[in-house]
């Protein structure tokens, strides 16, 4: 397939997925979700879901089976066990973006969070034309929010959220919002990370928190109870991940530092009120335990919100 014709197909499946949208109320969720879920991601406050690096060691399509099993009705698309790693790429053929859409479709699962490796790049076009990809990958999976990971290059840092900005209205009109996380470099807290958003000044670009990565970016010394803080009014969703000392995250949820009830409570007097909140992270193991550990987080954060996944 030459480069126009997947251009012109990637439009119009993005295009395709984007029809029969509901707008969310809310800032917590900024895009368009299906109109076959969209009754349900309005009535719940909150979305507990599961990524699927959770079982990364492991082909995607059992990683959607496990979260399924675990019993979670939303899914983030993050990694798998492939090469590389990354399920979306900027390289990723359009068909399967598709094909990942609907294995979790017949899962029962909705795409609420798509993890997008987005090259850092000092091309300003080049960097633009890779973000609109993952956008409109977004759009096909029809997933509201494309989160992204940020950059560790200084150099880049200026660059890398010119991108964003100059994509953002893209996002818009695909019913997608857009996010960074908490990932190292120069966006390692959410300071850093409020900086970047202001940087880029839309509406449509928030913060995706992540409360075990400020930990582990830190050394342990910053404890994201004290971090959320910085990111009143900011958050549009929050990656579920412990952290035990000196530099570990694959943990189960309420085994490690992570003090999830105080962080989930200055989060909400922040403002993030409703939203995704996705399990990222759990400790390897063969599936079945692995199975087991994402479903007691599933019954922690249904504790924890008082709200059924």
């Amino acid at each position: 397939m030459n480069t126009a014709s997947q251009i012109s197909r990637r439009s119009f499946l993005a295009g395709t997925a984007k029809l029969g949208a509901v707008a969310l109320a809310g800032s917590s969720l900024k895009g368009l979700v299906g109109a076959e879920t969209g009754a349900a991601v309005l009535k719940a406050a909150w979305q507990i879901g599961c990524y699927t690096r959770v079982f990364d060691q492991f082909d995607y399509p059992v990683a959607l089976d496990a979260i399924a099993e675990a019993g979670f009705k939303y899914v983030g698309l993050m990694t798998t066990h492939t090469e590389q790693w990354v399920m979306i790429k900027t390289t990723t053929p359009v068909e399967e973006v598709q094909a990942m859409h609907q294995e979790a479709r017949k899962r029962g699962l909705k795409v609420l969070s798509v993890y997008g490796d987005l090259p850092a790049t000092d091309s300003v076009d080049a960097g633009t034309r890779g973000l609109k990809r993952l956008i409109d990958d977004s759009a096909i999976c029809d997933c509201p929010n494309l989160m992204l990971g940020g950059t560790t290059d200084e150099k880049l840092y200026q660059p890398y959220y010119k991108i964003i900005a100059e994509c953002c209205d893209h996002a818009a009109a695909k019913g997608v919002g857009l996010s960074i996380k908490p990932h190292g470099g120069q966006n390692a807290s959410g300071l850093q990370c409020r900086k970047a958003i202001e940087i880029v000044g839309k509406k449509n670009f928030g913060l995706w928190y992540d409360p075990g990565n400020i930990f582990f970016y830190s050394d342990g010394k910053l404890d994201p109870v004290a971090d959320a803080a910085a990111v009143d009014g900011l958050v549009v969703g929050m990656s579920v991940k412990d952290f035990q000392p000196p530099k570990e995250v694959l943990v189960n949820i309420g085994e490690g530092k992570v003090d999830f009830p105080a962080v989930f409570a200055r989060l909400k007097q922040g403002g993030f009120t409703h939203g995704p909140l996705i399990v990222e992270c759990l400790a390897h193991g063969p599936l079945e335990s692995v199975k087991a550990a994402a479903t007691k987080a599933r019954q922690f954060l249904e504790r924890l919100t008082g709200q059924k996944a």
